[in-house]
């Protein structure tokens, strides 16, 4: 099948790969002519497992191209895929003006009937908007269809080429036939299509975000209360986790949840709770309680430094937001560190893959770089380990002690365990845990 997929970030580049794969003739639209010609060149602007050599493959064997014309693919193909960034407003509502500037091209490409997928992140009602806005712009027949994505970023393509759910929201019976053939080769072994109307597709996409989000938030708030009454977090997780109505995935106690996706649909659910005079009690705690815990860590440093941190010196371990991505939206990292750098402490910092995603977001000069681990210690007061990469997990903590100022560990992912931080001879400050 002829697919057109508009959007080359994490969501869009992702499946046009995966559906190339599979045997489809794919365009990868984008407005950004320099990151296209990396493509064609097999330079892949995101880090994410496995996917620069999906797309090297299928580049090569020509079942997947890159265009930065909408209009023109969109004519050639039977499948068009929305795949760009919603990303809040100052309102804190999904801005969805690349969406319908998006539409309007796909509008001056109709040239049959069409398949237009929604797979960006909207809000309900959103495709009935678009239908009626593309409406407007032509008389060609049309279907939009919503088919949220689920991938988790270090994943993404094992998530794609294996999901555990497909959701297609589909008021038309035709588009439903035309998507249910796309996504058959990734499904060979169980049907796991949920099909459902386009607004209850919608709704699920922030549904289910904001209730692994709310997992989090809960753990966290739990987290603080066991410091405050000598209880163990990391026994209280366990203890609930193994009830199987809770489960163990999102149940971690650290410094809160980031990344393009739980942050801004959250904010997002709850903006619409308000349009519709609806409140969200449980997703506004939620969004409270994530931001203040990344500064109840910034507490736990100024404890025991305190709060003017001139002539301190902190190593940061991890970057982006969570382990396998050089992705840094919303990270917690750049809360922790600004705070620091606002009392004057000094910032050595180190991540395997996110550095040149950090060098954008902070001011020049305002952090020092290293290229390892071990060579961000130097001279450093205190180690705050904020991304929970695989590297950090077994240190060499005699070697870390030895190039340490003072062998303090604040650790925001409890990756390791306390007493022997403390036989090892560590002042060790982790979460939910005394």
């Amino acid at each position: 099948m002829k697919i057109t997929v508009i959007g080359t970030g994490y969501v869009g580049l992702v499946a046009g790969a995966c559906l190339a794969d599979m045997g489809n003739d794919v365009i990868c639209v984008d407005n950004d002519i320099e990151k296209l010609n990396k493509l064609k060149n097999g330079i892949i602007p995101i880090y994410e497992p496995g996917l620069e050599e999906l797309v090297k493959v299928n580049f090569e064997e020509k079942r997947l191209s890159f265009s930065s014309d909408i209009a023109e693919s969109v004519k050639v193909s039977k499948v068009c895929y929305i795949a760009v960034g919603t990303p809040q407003d100052k309102s804190g509502a999904a801005d969805l003006s690349v969406v319908y500037s998006v539409a309007e091209e796909i509008a001056k490409g109709l040239n049959e009937y069409k398949v237009i997928v929604d797979k960006s992140t909207v809000p309900v009602g959103t495709a009935e908007k678009l239908t009626e806005f593309i409406k407007s712009k032509t008389d060609i027949p049309f279907d939009i269809v919503s088919n949220p994505e689920f991938l988790k970023q270090g994943n993404a393509v094992d998530d794609f080429l294996s999901p555990d759910r497909v959701i297609i929201g589909s008021d038309s019976q035709k588009a439903t036939a035309i998507m249910q053939e796309i996504y058959s080769p990734f499904l060979r072994t169980a049907n796991r299509i949920i099909l459902m109307d386009v607004k209850s597709a919608e709704m699920t996409k922030y549904a289910a975000n904001s209730f692994l989000a709310a997992k989090v938030s809960f753990m966290n708030e739990i987290a603080n209360l066991c410091e405050k009454v000598g209880a163990d977090a990391e026994m209280v997780r366990i203890g609930i986790s193994t009830d199987t109505r809770i489960g163990n995935r999102f149940l971690f106690p650290g410094i809160g949840y980031g990344g393009s996706c739980f942050p801004k649909d959250v904010k997002a659910l709850i903006k619409t709770g308000e349009e519709n005079s609806c409140e969200m009690n449980i997703i506004s705690a939620v969004d409270k309680t994530n931001n203040k815990q990344r500064l109840q860590f910034v507490k736990k440093i100024t404890d025991k430094f305190g709060e003017n941190l001139h002539g301190k010196t902190f190593t940061v371990w991890g970057l982006s937001f969570k382990p396998k991505t050089d992705d840094m939206r919303e990270a917690p990292s750049i809360t922790i560190i600004e705070e620091l750098i606002k009392r004057g402490a000094k910032i050595q910092a180190y991540d395997p893959k996110a550095i040149d995603s950090a060098k954008k977001i902070f001011k020049e000069g305002s952090i020092t770089y290293s290229q390892s681990a071990y060579s961000a210690l130097g001279n450093t007061d205190a180690l705050l380990l904020l991304t929970e990469w695989n590297e950090f997990r077994r240190p060499d903590f005699e070697k870390i002690k030895s190039l340490m100022k003072t062998p303090i560990v604040f650790d925001g992912r409890n990756q390791y365990n306390p007493e022997k931080m403390k036989e090892k001879g560590f002042d060790y400050t982790s979460v939910g845990r005394v």
